[in-house]
């Protein structure tokens, strides 16, 4: 199981006029601790992009445990599953800073498009990095 950990403070454009987090910004902290999975591995989106593949999402869910407020800090876990061939599916979960109450949780799921957008198996390139990472 790959597992990486990122932190975001919430800033003031990110909340709405009752003073909670705009939900539509739970799919930007998705994408943060997604990017930054991949940054950890030693891949970046624009470097996978640059190889000619795309991940587009394909299904999205977002639960709302707990609300988010200007200032707090966040901490972003995402699990990447594993277990899933054709594609990726990305598990999150979005704590306070000390990590004792999950404010949000969810998943996305990406399909591996190539240039023409013609759906592919994930590249050599990357089931490498996740198996050297994953300890399979």
């Amino acid at each position: 199981m790959l597992k990486h950990r990122t932190t975001y403070r919430v800033i003031y454009g990110d909340t709405d006029n009752m003073g909670y987090a705009y939900n539509a910004n739970y799919l930007r902290w998705f994408e943060m601790g997604r990017g930054e999975m991949f940054r950890n591995l030693g891949l970046t989106y624009k470097m996978i992009e640059s190889k000619g593949f795309f991940l587009p999402v394909s299904e999205v869910l977002c639960k709302f445990l707990s609300p988010v407020k200007y200032d707090d800090l966040l901490v972003i876990e995402t699990t990447l599953d594993t277990g899933i061939k054709g594609g990726m599916k990305f598990d999150y979960s979005i704590y306070d800073e000390d990590e004792k109450h999950i404010r949000a949780k969810g998943y996305s799921k990406h399909a591996f498009v190539d240039k023409s957008g013609r759906v592919v198996r994930p590249p050599g390139f990357i089931t490498d990095i996740v198996k050297k990472n994953s300890g399979y």
